[in-house]
């Protein structure tokens, strides 16, 4: 055991898809990794399997700190991450949201088939990639100067969006939390993270951000395909973007005063990326509502991408968005920690729920979903890289009971961004990509080689294990045709 108790990692699997790490020394409960014995070799080549183990450190950790199948080393918690801490005893820790605060998940269905979308690829790709903001710094479809406009984004998210032009009802009805967390306090969000934001409202940025046009490949549930207006041969669309340098200097600034404020925390902690605000705390509050502010920026920014999307297609097919029936199936949100209600030791408690980089997957009957997904269970969107599928899927039964309603956001990394780019040539991986009918445009050689699809764990793997442990089951199966990267 180390100075400030850390534990060596010692897994016990405790049945398929489950392994344990034992509660010992300063750990409040044991931990749990949800892995294939595959992906669990992959989590040994970095720290994700110490930092789950670390999860359980922070106070007021219910059941056990988690990671999920597509885990691996991040910053504080392991992207992967999960943890349901308590709101009136336990803590919130930026460490376990992350620096891209509601990275998340945007998909719209069209009506279109794929051979219709094939002769069209190229011209779709040039006009994505010219019209849809994306790279480093500045770039937006919206640029708002006026700070108390932009307050309002940051206060009502989507609906503001759909009140000025961008969308429908359906956006965000269609949309994790209505696409609103009603905590949300403009005033506790930075005057530098704010003009970060008002240029960059509608656009994708950069890293793994991406838009993909995909074609769904197969079914696997035809029932509940049908329910989300999913069919063989479809043309849909995926967003991945979050906050941007918004959520990223929320997460600086509550950081540095967390850090300051708490200091005398962080020497019992076996990893000062843990520090947090312990619930009820000014601080805590205060990150809540400028958390929940950059979280609103977040899905208004994709819905923003899905309206100059819909605008793309118009122009290439010569329909109206409306013919082509381009409407929201869900956005879910990847980097969050939200106020929810699970039972523990059989009694309902309200939790600080924190996924770092793991989506919601809620099943039937939960009450936060739209009616139109009460007897399915919400979509729950995985994207695999810009060469492999990616998966729909809907919250599992066991999801409540194992991961607080949680599975895995994406394939997970296998490498890190250096690591990607001495082992990939960026123009090679496009041409080989181009061989697999995928178009791919991006900034740079370089941003395609730290996307390359070798560098991701095997998605099929990963949601095969999310399928089996009944967290969020397969739905449909798409494929990649056009990816947009920033």
């Amino acid at each position: 055991m180390s100075e400030k108790g850390k534990v060596d990692v010692q897994l016990k699997k405790i049945r398929e898809n489950v392994y344990e790490i034992s509660k010992e020394g300063l750990m409040n409960t044991p931990s749990r990794v949800f892995a294939s014995e595959k992906i669990l070799e992959d989590m040994k080549g970095d720290k994700t399997l110490e930092q789950v183990g670390n999860i359980s450190f922070l106070p007021g950790v219910r059941k056990y700190g988690m990671v999920m199948p597509d885990g691996h080393q991040g910053y504080g918690f392991p992207v992967g991450g999960v943890a349901g801490i308590s709101a009136e005893e336990g803590v919130i820790s930026p460490g376990g949201v992350g620096y891209d605060i509601n990275c998340g998940i945007k998909l719209i269905k069209t009506n279109l088939r794929a051979e219709e979308v094939a002769e069209k690829a190229e011209a779709l790709a040039n006009i994505l990639y010219q019209k849809v903001p994306s790279g480093l710094g500045k770039g937006s479809v919206e640029h708002i100067a006026d700070e108390k406009e932009f307050d309002k984004v940051l206060k009502n998210g989507v609906k503001w969006a759909v009140e000025n032009g961008y969308g429908e009802e359906n956006d965000y009805i269609c949309c994790e939390d209505n696409g609103c967390l009603p905590e949300a306090d403009p005033s506790k969000v930075s005057d530098k993270a704010k003009k970060r934001g008002m240029g960059q409202l509608g656009s994708l940025g950069s890293g793994n951000h991406f838009l993909e046009v995909q074609k769904v490949s197969e079914i696997f549930d035809e029932e509940v395909a049908e329910s989300f207006g999913l069919f063989e041969d479809q043309v849909v669309v995926m967003i991945h973007s979050g906050s941007r340098g918004l959520g990223h200097q929320v997460c600086s600034d509550y950081l540095r005063k967390v850090e300051k404020e708490f200091s005398h925390f962080i020497e019992d902690l076996p990893d000062r990326e843990l520090a947090y605000a312990p619930a009820k705390s000014d601080i805590a509050e205060d990150y809540y509502g400028a958390m929940s502010a950059a979280a609103n920026f977040a899905w208004a920014n994709r819905q923003l991408i899905a309206h100059r999307v819909r605008e793309c297609f118009e122009k290439i097919f010569g329909k109206s968005w409306k013919e082509m029936e381009m409407e929201s199936l869900y956005d879910v949100a990847h980097n969050i920690a939200k106020k929810e209600v699970h039972k523990v030791n059989g009694e309902e408690e309200e939790l600080f729920v924190h996924r770092k980089g793991a989506t919601r997957a809620f099943p039937a009957g939960r009450k936060e979903l739209p009616e139109v997904f009460k007897e399915t269970g919400q979509p729950v969107i995985i994207p695999g890289s810009m060469g492999t599928s990616s998966y729909i899927l809907k919250g599992g039964p066991n999801s409540l009971e194992l991961t607080f309603g949680s599975t895995a956001h994406g394939a997970g990394r296998l490498m890190s961004r250096t690591r990607a780019k001495k082992e990939f040539w960026g123009e090679t991986v496009q041409k080989d990509l181009m061989h697999e009918k995928i178009i791919v445009k991006a900034k740079s050689g370089s941003t395609i080689a730290e996307e390359a699809p070798g560098v991701y764990k095997d998605v099929d793997e990963v949601i095969k294990v999310s399928d089996e442990l009944g967290i969020a089951e397969k739905v449909a199966k798409m494929y990649p045709m056009v990816n947009v990267k920033g």
